[in-house]
């Protein structure tokens, strides 16, 4: 299996001159890395999420570009069909789309209403997500979505459609209609209980899920964090996961990032989106860092 090792969006802001968006993804191409993933968030200083994959594709020739992760609900599957088909498209086994039902910072979730209930509507739309850009024709009468004889063009020759969470009904959901999962704040062990239980809704659907399709963020704190910044990055483990000691999520260094790394190998995890946990004043630094000390992890 392929093990391999991204990058998650780093605080370089909109900006596309000096430091900005545009020097990061330059240098991710010209180090080789292999993937950026950038975070789906609204009114905050980062890069939009679709509109930075369309950037980042078009200025690299090898550099993978993922969502992690985009809101579903509340978006017209439809449109994110056709722009997904198109980068697909212009930019083959480059574009990486992982989804989610909901924002993760709640200031946002007024931003996705839903006509019904989020779940609900997160599964009727990736079900119509999937036929557009695998059928010529779609015609889909359901409770949230009416198509007839709806076509994209270009079809793209394949893309994998990824899914985040950990709760077993989202689980199941990725068993039943996805094609791997990218987990977040999740131990190792739990992540090979994460698998496990993805394997057995997809057995249960009669479908089977590559075996190297699952991964997990990573945050770390690079060595250079103030204690200040680090009681920090560890206090947001716990208000995400109260009920897990942040010292098992958040890798504290790059020697704990490489045990953890090697820990969710061990537990069936092939790709990781590295993410710093405190902020940084200098990325070119924290990349260094990475190539240093992770790059050697990746296989295959």
């Amino acid at each position: 299996m392929k093990v391999r090792i991204g990058i998650g969006s780093l605080p370089v802001g909109g900006s596309t001159g000096s430091g900005g968006f545009a020097d990061l993804v330059d240098e991710l191409e010209s180090r080789g890395i292999d993937s950026l993933w950038l975070a789906d968030l609204v009114g905050a200083d980062a890069v939009d999420a679709m509109a930075g994959m369309a950037f980042a594709v078009g200025r690299t020739r090898n550099l993978k570009v993922g969502t992690g992760v985009l809101v579903l609900p509340g978006r017209n599957p439809a449109l994110v069909a056709a722009q997904l088909a198109t980068l697909g498209t212009l930019a083959p086994k480059r574009i990486l789309p992982a989804f989610g039902v909901r924002p993760a910072r709640g200031v946002e979730r007024q931003l996705y209403p839903v006509p019904g209930h989020r779940a609900a509507v997160f599964e009727e739309g990736l079900v119509v997500l999937r036929r557009l850009l695998t059928e010529d024709r779609v015609t889909h009468h359901g409770e949230f979505f009416h198509l007839d004889e709806a076509t994209i063009r270009p079809r793209p020759h394949r893309l994998d459609l990824w899914l985040g969470g950990r709760a077993p009904v989202g689980l199941d959901r990725i068993g039943r209609l996805a094609d791997g999962w990218l987990g977040s704040f999740v131990t190792p062990a739990e992540a090979a209980d994460c698998r496990a239980t993805i394997e057995r809704a997809a057995a249960a659907a009669g479908r089977e899920i590559e075996e190297d399709h699952y991964g997990t963020n990573l945050a770390v704190v690079p060595p250079e964090a103030t204690d200040e910044q680090v009681a920090a990055a560890l206090a947001s483990s716990v208000d995400r996961r109260p009920e897990v000691a942040p010292e098992r999520i958040v890798a504290r260094g790059w020697a704990e990032a490489r045990a953890r790394v090697g820990e969710y190998v061990e537990a069936g995890l092939t790709k990781f989106v590295v993410r710093p946990a405190t902020p940084i004043a200098d990325w070119r630094g924290f990349l260094d860092q990475f190539d240093q000390e992770l790059r050697s992890l990746e296989t295959g």
